[in-house]
């Protein structure tokens, strides 16, 4: 839930060395409030225009003398973009969470956490597609769920050294079940209809080696099984097992240096061994202002359904085939995507301005991007697959400035300038009669695809001013460029505007806030649309009151 969050930390680029192949482009890192700081019982309720009805509880407290614990529910619900095309869209989701933290000696501690969230969201078109008078994509409810639990046990060996033992289990479901009816049988389709368990091991060493180097080693082992009655039919459990062993070491020889390096491998039973590396350098120009330069490289593994996927849809009755279409066969010898990255950065943090800055030069050359093409273009009988296609530059720089002119006021503003170049692989291009071999539109849209998939330039702004009587005012304004969202289809650019105005207020015992928040307060605006429908996918002005008591 978002309150339970202190803060999320985004860093761009591959850390593939510290979080396993699927870091490949950044890393979005959730830090969660300290459970003794979240004593007492909290309810929120939230409602406003487009049906936003939310409510929220949060108990926290003391487990005797070894910990505290925070449970937390929260219930969502909205009806999403506006229905201008053939689809109507809704949302709904139901959250509980729990977390623990236990001091078990003066040398361990023990952080169990688990809870569940389901979702339903709506999807399918208004008349699509038709087989024998049914609708082929009919409205209808898309139910998602995730079940999750972790045990992090902490032992400090001696005051340079400490130990890590995680445990985590993870259980993915999701399901949009709807029939077909033919005049002799009714057909089930379930696409989303999957459901996947992952459990994760993992042991990690830190330690100080002298008083200039510091090294974090461990290793971890991961199963996925995957079911999935659409993508996997027949095939009951697919099983996949990651075992990887990483190590980062840093060293600080002087005041004015900071090296760090990381190197790791990953073994996975369906995609094979890779490794990863990763080395930078920081240069302390003065206390206030360092610059660093780095280079990494790493993969990028596909799915399960990449490696094992095999589905077709087959109608026929009494010897007569009404429709027999092999979708997508997997390739079981897919090679990984690999990246070199490069970056040079310089942080200043000045302090008697209350200001910092903190920018980026990076160039990633992606090579074997891989893609899902139609193998037989026109020929029902050869099904799609995934296969490596382009080689892939990305570069840019952006920077995020914070600054406290005032002791009531914080800005913070960020800015990106990206571009991405590609070039077809040889080998993609020579498989006969595929969408990439066939001259035209095709292979020109998968390619302006690749090089319009990011903004080219996006800016975000953000004030915090505190107000007489104790209000607090927050605004938000964002800026981006147009970008492909699909072959065919344009997000085009757009601006909007965010405002939330909150007094928080204690009276004896009880405390609490209330707040107004507006979002597009400038109005609507198209975002990620899937037809080239002007009016398709509008985001409207929407806006709620929320009220939140602390016992």
């Amino acid at each position: 839930a978002l309150d339970d969050i202190e803060r999320i930390e985004v860093v761009r680029g591959t850390n593939s060395v510290s979080y396993g192949s699927n870091a490949f482009l950044g890393v979005i890192n959730i830090i969660t409030v300290d459970p003794a700081l979240t004593r007492g019982l909290s309810v929120s309720v939230s409602h406003g225009d487009q049906n936003v009805r939310d409510q929220g509880l949060r108990l926290g407290g003391k487990i005797g003398d070894v910990g505290d614990f925070r449970l937390t529910y929260r219930q969502q619900n909205d009806d999403g973009l506006n229905n201008r095309g053939d689809w109507v869209d809704h949302y709904q989701s139901r959250l509980v969470d729990f977390r623990s933290d236990l001091t078990l000696s003066e040398r361990d501690s023990v952080q169990i956490s688990f809870g569940q969230i389901e979702g339903v969201t709506g999807v399918g078109r208004i008349g699509g597609g038709r087989f024998f008078g049914q609708a082929t994509n009919p409205l209808r409810d898309l139910r998602q769920s995730n079940t999750y639990a972790q045990v992090v046990w902490s032992h400090v060996l001696s005051p340079n050294s400490d130990v890590q033992l995680r445990y985590s289990y993870v259980l993915d479901k999701s399901s949009d079940a709807f029939d077909i009816r033919t005049p002799w049988q009714t057909y089930r389709l379930n696409q989303s209809g999957d459901e996947g368990i992952r459990h994760e091991l993992e042991l990690q060493h830190s330690l100080r080696i002298d008083q200039a180097a510091r090294l974090v080693w461990g290793g971890s082992w991961r199963e996925d099984t995957m079911r999935s009655e659409w993508s996997l039919p027949g095939q009951g459990v697919v099983n996949r097992e990651v075992a990887r062993l990483f190590g980062n070491l840093e060293w600080r020889p002087r005041s004015w240096f900071t090296g760090n390096a990381g190197l790791s491998g990953e073994n996975d039973s369906l995609a094979g061994f890779h490794p990863s590396s990763r080395v930078s350098a920081n240069f302390h120009l003065t206390p206030e202002n360092t610059i660093r330069i780095g280079y990494s490289y790493a993969h990028r593994t596909g799915s399960v359904v990449n490696y094992r996927g095999d589905w077709r849809l087959k109608v026929e009755n009494q010897g007569r085939t009404y429709l027999d279409q092999y979708i997508y066969a997997a390739d079981r010898g897919m090679k990984p995507e690999k990246v070199d990255a490069w970056e040079l950065g310089y942080l200043g943090n000045w302090q008697d301005w209350r200001a910092s800055l903190d920018a980026r030069l990076f160039y990633e050359k992606i090579r074997d991007r891989l893609f899902t093409i139609d193998m037989g273009y026109g020929n029902d009988q050869i099904p799609s697959t995934t296969i490596p296609i382009q080689n892939v530059a990305i570069q840019g720089f952006e920077y995020q400035f914070k600054w406290q002119p005032f002791d009531a006021t914080r800005l913070a503003l960020t800015q990106t300038f990206a571009h991405i170049d590609s070039d077809y692989l040889a080998s993609a291009l020579a498989y006969p009669n595929t969408t990439l071999s066939l001259p035209g539109t095709r292979r020109e849209d998968i390619q302006e695809l690749t090089e319009r998939s990011m903004p080219r330039r996006s800016t975000s702004l953000l004030l915090i001013q505190k107000l007489p009587y104790g209000f607090a005012l927050s605004m938000t304004a964002y800026w981006q460029d147009k970008m492909k969202w699909s072959q065919n289809t344009w997000s085009e650019k757009y601006r909007r505007f965010d405002v939330r105005l909150a007094y928080p207020f204690r009276w004896a015992a009880l405390g609490g806030e209330v707040a107004y928040t507006v979002q597009s307060l400038n109005g609507a605006h198209n975002e990620y649309k899937w037809s080239n429908d002007p009016s398709d996918r509008v985001v409207d002005r929407r806006q709620w009151l929320t009220l939140r008591l602390d016992y």
